[in-house]
């Protein structure tokens, strides 16, 4: 491990949640949850004010609304998310050529790499005036993590949350793990904690008492020398800028279970296509197509088929992911649909759809005796109900009012707040579904582009803002 603490791990606190806070006046102070509000919704994030009820993300929404009833519920506006995102991740580029994205809100960055910083103080100096150009440019905040490894850097960062800074001097890392719980440790989910307890080892001082023989017993040969090597604070990792994708998908949980066929095959059908829209996005093509179902009784089966080559082409995914359905037995209801496509490369192979076409012909034939394909046309598909559908969080302008967020919806009446992220907390105005003066709008910036600040400020070690 190096001799200073400059790899620096940034986590932006509540991400979503405070998004949400700072565009919404009203909600500033509040428990906000974001998530799936349907019934089988779960949290995304949620507010530190939220927190405070045992609310947390990955919770179920339904447990989430028993514990805090009277929080504001808001569906994610995740381009919304990246566009803010994006500006963070600037700010981190700037610090340095090594960044390493895990999420919209959370990298790795090796200011040694990029000459911001090559000691303690110039370290914590970068993160300082990290933290300030962050709530300058987003309005938000977030925390950082300085150590000499990356391991400990975010664990550093946790310490630090919320709208903190932590750094670990190197040589102090073990009396620091110590007497922390072995869920610290990345990799010791539940199940692992669980096993660990059993045995008697519940720290991380007593994973390195127990040995590295004991652990590769308890855990298997990989895991148990990993776990002995992260006890002991041993972390070679570097930070790499280019994380590679070993696959795009996307899948959709249903709010009520499909038993309809048809509409099942319709629902795979319109995955196929997201699936392809972001492989196109990405410049990418794969070689296995792969489809996902989540029964009604939460088993999860998954299908996969290779191509001959690699492809972008949507009619070759479709295809392959309707001759993969016809494998599942979907008679007793359907809660989850997913498509993904893996075996990533940057090229396509040109003829593949016609050679897939043909090696699927007869089958689909079979398959649809009438005439009818699985390549049938997205127009084909069930048109969705006239009209807006209006969804809680979701920003919106009238032709009087000026630009408001939805509160809620439900028997033909939508009810809006009037606000900006520059206002005083709006009013209240309750709209039918259907008022033409009503329309969807576009996310205001959080803060206020001015004209002289056209890139990030510069982030380089010095004395904080």
């Amino acid at each position: 491990m190096r001799a200073a603490p400059t790899i620096l791990h940034l986590d932006m606190d509540a991400f979503y949640a405070s998004a949400e806070q700072a565009s919404k006046p009203s909600l500033r102070g509040k428990a906000v949850i974001v998530g799936g509000l349907g019934p089988r919704g779960v949290v995304a994030t949620a507010s530190y004010e939220a927190r405070v009820f045992g609310v947390h993300s990955a919770m179920p929404m339904a447990q989430a609304r028993r514990l805090a009833p009277h929080a504001a519920y808001l569906v994610p506006r995740f381009g919304f998310y990246r566009e803010i995102s994006e500006q963070v991740m600037g700010l981190l580029r700037a610090l340095s050529p090594l960044v390493e994205p895990l999420s919209l809100d959370e990298a790795f960055v090796d200011l040694e790499a990029g000459g911001t910083a090559w000691d303690e103080e110039s370290a914590r100096l970068t993160g300082v005036k990290l933290r300030a150009d962050i709530r300058a440019v987003t309005g938000l905040t977030g925390s950082v993590g300085l150590a000499a490894s990356k391991m400990v850097a975010k664990i550093a960062s946790e310490q630090a949350k919320p709208d903190g800074l932590v750094l670990i001097r190197p040589g102090t890392e073990r009396a620091l793990l110590g007497p922390m719980s072995v869920r610290t440790l990345p990799g010791v989910g539940p199940a692992t904690g669980d096993h660990l307890r059993r045995a008697g080892i519940t720290t991380v001082d007593e994973i390195a008492e127990a040995g590295e023989d004991e652990l590769v017993r308890l855990l298997g040969k990989a895991h148990g020398h990993a776990l002995y090597a992260m006890a002991l604070a041993h972390d070679e990792r570097p930070v790499v800028a280019e994380r590679e994708t070993k696959s795009v998908s996307v899948e959709d949980t249903y709010d009520i279970d499909i038993h309809d066929r048809l509409r099942v095959g319709l629902e795979v059908q319109r995955l196929a296509d997201r699936c392809v829209r972001r492989l196109r996005e990405a410049g990418l093509s794969g070689r296995t197509i792969v489809l996902k179902v989540r029964r009604y009784d939460f088993s999860t089966l998954t299908r996969s088929e290779t191509l001959r080559g690699p492809t972008d082409d949507l009619a070759v995914v479709r295809e392959a992911a309707a001759r993969l359905l016809e494998s599942v037995d979907t008679t007793g209801g359907v809660r989850l649909l997913g498509v993904g496509v893996s075996g990533l490369a940057d090229y396509t192979q040109e003829d593949l759809f016609a050679q897939a076409h043909l090696a699927a012909g007869e089958a689909a034939a079979e398959q649809h005796p009438e005439g009818e394909t699985a390549n049938e046309p997205a127009e084909e598909e069930p048109a969705p109900p006239t009209g807006h559908v209006w969804r809680a969080g979701q920003d919106v302008r009238h032709a009087e009012y000026g630009h408001g967020w939805v509160q809620g919806s439900g028997l033909g009446r939508v009810t809006v707040r009037f606000e900006t992220p520059d206002s005083e907390p709006g009013r209240v105005r309750t709209f039918r579904t259907d008022d033409l003066r009503l329309e969807p709008a576009d996310p205001l910036p959080l803060v206020a582009r001015r004209p002289e600040a056209a890139g990030p400020p510069a982030a380089q070690s010095g004395a904080p803002a």
